[in-house]
């Protein structure tokens, strides 16, 4: 029987100002994780590079701060004091308090801008336990006092300024621990973004400055050369097939268009698209204008100068833009957003504006350069004759697997559940932790499936050869998704996909290989959070008749110290996964109640494309300059 609750006009809540953020900050965030955290410090940051793109603002700084506040600091205008008429209180105030409060809502303050939906800075200050703001303006340094949201001081003068020219705007905030599950920054996620908007504001120069442990160190971002200089870097660790970046820049209706490319030997595009420096990471017009654009222009040169005579039929898309990389980058003075946190740009007009450039642009290159599009075409057509392969293939799997008795892989230990949101795939390293991973699993709602030493590199290779991998074919079957063009989440037969491996070199060699694989060919996985790496301990202690488990040595001798009184009665070192009994499998690394899961994502597409290509491809250098980088005490030795 359903219980009799008062419903009425008296439970109809109204949250006013920024109390509907602290209420339900995901919506304004994305999340109330690192991801969201980070998000606090790009906010106000786009605040200042759209200074930048009105012509007012030339550096920016960030600082990590030793109280775990960070501050923002940039040269731009300075956010007014001046009263605002219908408030009757400072516009600096109006604009940290009030959603959709800003200059950005018509064509007078800021041509262009990214923070167009105008709760920037306010989302900001609601989500922080406090907040202090500084404005250089009219000749004096102006500040105000906020706590969540709320502020505590008025507007005050505190001192004038030696040059009375001088602006701008600093912004020091600290995040709220009652808000967030962390509040610690990641000095290298920063800096990815950073140096992202270094790339697409040519002649800014973007400093962050960590001085958490070392008050001295800074890294310092700027980038004549624009996105043109973005592609050179993303290929630092690729081998590009032509010398100079391809150019295209046009404005059309106030919307302007800039793309820069440069095709590689590589096999993996490295697509990035940005409406108003907003990273697009799912797309939208722009991106689509750009695959139609670059699929035109390649076919209409290879069937004129008879490149594709071999092939039947036309190019595909996915052809030419094997081992592209190139960036996108609009500027629109009215950019529609799906969604607050702004991933996709779904302005319609936007296409045929992109479409137009670079089908111009890019043809009268061609034209100029026919030694480039040469070039271009052939591995293209490369491509596609490889694709035709992996059909081929992928025909094959699929007529196998209809004259086999079951076609999900023979060593796949299936879960009882079949609702995908309840079921958890483990993939193990090895038939010994597999073994173990079957015997102390939960089996109505837990698989596990053991793959057998290294996978194929996938990233240096086509889907053709891929698919003749036993252990990825496996692999693919049991997840239910296909690949490549028949990809199809919603055949995801597992909620949560584990990577369960041993905690050493090889074990972390072997997540990498499978995560590149999720990465290059199922990436719709980890974006939507599908993708998880499991954390075994590295050691048992037991003392006073207590169990504990670390996973790190500073966590065992944090144990020991602590909770044995320096005097442990056992140390247990898990060499493997496969070391482990299976309830002692199930206690540290399965069991929901107990286990800790690392989920899987991409932060920043751009930064996650070069690292994987820095590990996974065939340049040396960068491999092992990024090596040396991050293991300092390792012992190097030249055979």
């Amino acid at each position: 029987m359903v219980e009799d609750t008062e419903y009425g006009a008296r439970q109809i809540r109204v949250l006013e100002g920024l109390e509907a953020v602290r209420e339900r900050p995901a919506m304004y965030i994305g999340s109330v994780d690192a991801p969201g955290l980070h998000h606090l410090v790009y906010e106000v940051v786009d605040n200042a590079i759209d200074e930048a793109l009105a012509g007012y603002c030339s550096a920016i700084e960030v600082l990590l701060n030793e109280d775990g506040s960070v501050t923002v600091r940039d040269d731009g205008r300075g956010i007014p004091i001046d009263t605002h008429e219908e408030f009757d209180r400072p516009a600096v105030e109006v604009i940290l308090t009030e959603l959709h409060a800003g200059g950005k809502f018509d064509d007078k303050s800021y041509q262009v801008s990214g923070g167009l939906h105008g709760v920037g800075v306010s989302v900001v200050n609601a989500l922080s336990a406090k907040l202090i703001v500084e404005v250089k303006r009219e000749g004096s340094v102006w500040r105000q006092l906020f706590e969540r949201g709320e502020p505590i001081s008025d507007l005050e003068r505190v001192r004038e300024l030696e040059d009375t020219e001088e602006t701008g705007t600093e912004v020091t905030f600290t995040p709220d621990a009652r808000v967030f599950e962390t509040t610690s920054f990641d000095r290298s996620t920063l800096e990815s973004r950073l140096r992202e908007l270094a790339f697409l504001n040519p002649g800014v120069e973007i400093t962050i400055r960590d001085r958490r442990r070392d008050p001295h160190a800074e890294s310092s971002f700027l980038y004549e050369g624009g996105i043109m200089e973005f592609v050179e870097y993303l290929n630092e660790t690729r081998n590009p097939l032509h010398r100079n970046v391809i150019h295209t820049e046009s404005e059309e209706d106030g919307i302007t268009v800039e793309v820069a490319m440069q095709a590689t030997e590589d096999l993996q595009p490295s697509i990035h698209a940005f409406a108003n420096n907003i990273n697009t990471r799912e797309g939208g017009s722009h991106l689509t204008g750009f695959k139609t654009a670059l699929t035109r222009v390649a076919n209409r040169y290879a069937n004129e100068h008879g490149l594709t005579n071999d092939l039947e039929g036309n190019l595909r898309g996915e052809d030419v833009r094997e081992g592209l990389t190139a960036v996108i980058s609009v500027k629109h003075p009215d950019p529609q957003f799906e969604g607050q946190t702004k991933t996709k740009l779904v302005n319609s007009e936007v296409r045929g504006i992109v479409e137009s450039s670079l089908h111009d642009g890019l043809g009268a290159y061609f034209e100029e350069h026919p030694d480039t599009a040469e070039v271009i075409i052939a591995k293209a057509v490369e491509a596609a004759k490889a694709r035709k392969a992996a059909e081929q293939a992928e025909e094959l799997t699929r007529r196998k697997s209809a004259l086999e008795s079951t076609s999900l892989p023979g060593k796949l230990s299936d879960c009882q559940t079949r609702d995908p949101a309840e079921a958890e795939l483990f993939i193990t390293e090895g038939d010994s932790a597999g073994g173990s991973a079957k015997q102390g699993r939960d089996p109505s709602f837990q698989a596990v499936l053991p793959i057998r030493g290294k996978i194929l590199n996938v990233e240096k290779h086509r889907l053709d050869r891929i698919l003749q991998n036993e252990e990825i074919r496996n692999l693919i079957t049991a997840l239910g998704t296909g690949i490549g063009e028949e990809f199809d989440i919603e055949e995801l037969r597992y909620e949560k996909v584990m990577l369960m491996v041993d905690a050493d070199v090889d074990g972390a060699h072997i997540r990498t290989l499978l995560l590149t694989f999720f990465y290059r060919h199922m990436r719709e996985l980890i974006e939507q959070g599908h993708i998880y790496a499991t954390q075994p301990p590295l050691y048992r202690i037991r003392c006073g008749g207590e169990t504990f488990d670390a996973m790190t040595d500073r966590e065992r001798d944090a144990i020991i110290e602590e909770e044995c009184n320096g005097s442990p009665s056992q140390i247990q070192r898990f060499k493997g996964l496969g070391e482990m009994n299976p309830n002692q499998l199930w206690q540290t690394t399965m069991n929901p109640e107990t286990r800790i899961l690392k989920r899987i994502t991409i932060e920043d597409a751009a930064a996650a494309d070069r690292m994987f290509s820095i590990l996974m491809g065939d340049a040396v250098e960068p491999r092992r300059q990024f090596i040396q980088d991050h293991a300092p005490e390792a012992e190097w030795i030249d055979i």
